[in-house]
């Protein structure tokens, strides 16, 4: 086996394939390490089959609506085990794909952790592998607090190891896998309360999102209690899971406990000393904004960064890299400006550039706020009016609109098209200016007043 290669990608997931896969298709010799299943968190326990369980759970509310339509469904149920099978099995086949596409692509596959000897040597498996250019690659992992009992919980990993409905379950947590979790799990049948360490959901979000989305998960029996910090977890005599807060509260009665109050980065194996690389006071790894580290020739994209802990970030952040060392594209580099996200609530949430307070605290008062909040027509005949919220942030006296937050159905995919005239510089003239696709909800962002 050749030990030397032109570049080698610490991780298996999105940011380790795509940077190694460009490499190759400008002829570059190339290698990927991991130690797992290739595809990373995004395929294996993220993106992936998360989705997979947010349409199941949608098609449980459709089913909910059905009525509303016309349509006499008789009694229901649900197979959890059909539907992690059939999962499973989608994922398993993304992965065994990787594999004969990394061979087809002449990609060496080095299977094992990868530890750095020096700043242009590895060890995998007992193997030393040399190359001109390292990227470190390896993403993250869920965190579990150093609480008493946290261990008899689990993580949006475990999430994925379920083999059946658990009857009632907490999810600890305010952030995005929080809330698609939990949402997920009570469309599906769970009785859920979460627990949120401070006083909001999704803390980072504009705060209208957040807000319509509390109101949604309280309408739709979710039980979310504010500033409880667990200070306990232990088992009862009949199996099931008892919380303690700070603030005395005792919870009793819950199958299951999962954590999703953050991910670390997995860098602690990786020996970065013998190479010189530099992390912070979390692990995560500083770059410029060429993805380059401390260290000539050894780089860091996706989730180890801590930086916009997305998939799509680490394959563009791979692919712009490898434009630049192969491809004679020396200025490649990926802009984090006006990145768009979706949530995968429910509803769902769609979000691109500045919330409103950010808007303010860089623009002042030259900042110019349109937002709308109305029962999309398909909710007009349900029992329950789920409501559609929009908002447009823009700036200055052309009004150019720098951030977009949307909240409801289809806010997931409504949303890629205005991202892309947000990051072309749109205005909120030019939205007006564009003929609405009638009757969606999406015509409210160029009809807006």
């Amino acid at each position: 086996m050749n030990r030397h290669y032109d570049l080698i990608a610490i991780g298996g997931g999105s940011g380790g394939l795509s940077v190694a896969e460009r490499a190759a298709r400008y002829g570059a010799k190339t290698a990927v390490v991991e130690r797992g299943r290739l595809g990373g968190t995004c395929v294996n326990v993220g993106c992936v089959p998360k989705k997979v369980m947010w349409f199941g759970a949608s098609i449980a509310h459709t089913l909910h609506d059905a009525a509303s339509y016309g349509f006499h469904i008789g009694e229901q149920s649900f197979d959890w085990a059909r539907l992690k099978t059939a999962r499973d099995d989608y994922v398993h086949g993304i992965n065994d794909w990787y594999h004969t596409y990394l061979a087809d692509s002449d990609i060496a596959e080095l299977t094992g952790e990868a530890r750095f000897v020096d700043a242009r040597t590895i060890e995998v498996a007992g193997e030393q592998y040399t190359a001109d250019h390292i990227v470190i690659a390896p993403g993250g992992a869920p965190m579990v607090p150093d609480t008493e009992g946290a261990e008899l919980g689990i993580t949006s990993d475990g999430f994925f190891e379920l083999e059946q409905l658990p009857r009632r379950v907490a999810v600890v947590g305010s952030g995005y896998i929080a809330v698609e979790l939990a949402g997920m799990l009570n469309a599906l049948g769970s009785d859920v309360t979460m627990l949120l360490r401070r006083e909001h959901l999704l803390r980072t979000f504009d705060a209208m999102l957040r807000e319509n989305l509390t109101e949604e998960m309280f309408g739709d029996g979710i039980d979310i209690l504010a500033r409880t910090q667990v200070r306990r977890v232990s088992r009862e005599d009949n199996g099931s899971l008892c919380i303690e807060s700070e603030n005395g509260q005792r919870l009793e009665g819950f199958d299951e406990l999962i954590w999703a109050i953050g991910r670390y980065p997995l860098t602690a194996n990786l020996n970065l000393p013998a190479c010189g690389v530099g992390t912070d006071e979390h692990g995560y790894i500083p770059t410029d904004k060429f993805q380059q580290t401390n260290v000539e020739g050894i780089y860091a994209i996706g989730d180890v960064t801590g930086r916009a802990q997305l998939t799509p970030i680490a394959i563009a952040a791979g692919r712009r890299l490898s434009d630049r060392l192969f491809g004679g594209m020396e200025d490649r580099y990926l802009s984090y400006d006006n990145i768009a996200t979706v949530v995968f609530s429910h509803p769902p949430i769609g979000t691109v550039g500045l919330t409103e307070s950010v808007a303010r605290d860089r623009h002042g008062d030259s900042v110019k706020v349109y937002q709308t909040r109305f029962t999309a027509m398909y909710n007009a005949l349900t029992g329950r009016k789920q409501k559609t919220a929009m908002k447009l942030v823009t700036v200055g006296a052309q009004e150019k609109v720098v951030g977009c937050h949307v909240i409801g159905p289809g806010a997931d995919e409504m949303l890629q098209g205005f991202a892309v005239a947000i990051r072309m510089g749109a205005t909120k003239k030019d939205l007006d200016d564009t003929v609405a696709i009638h009757p969606t909800s999406s015509e409210e962002l160029v009809t807006m007043k």
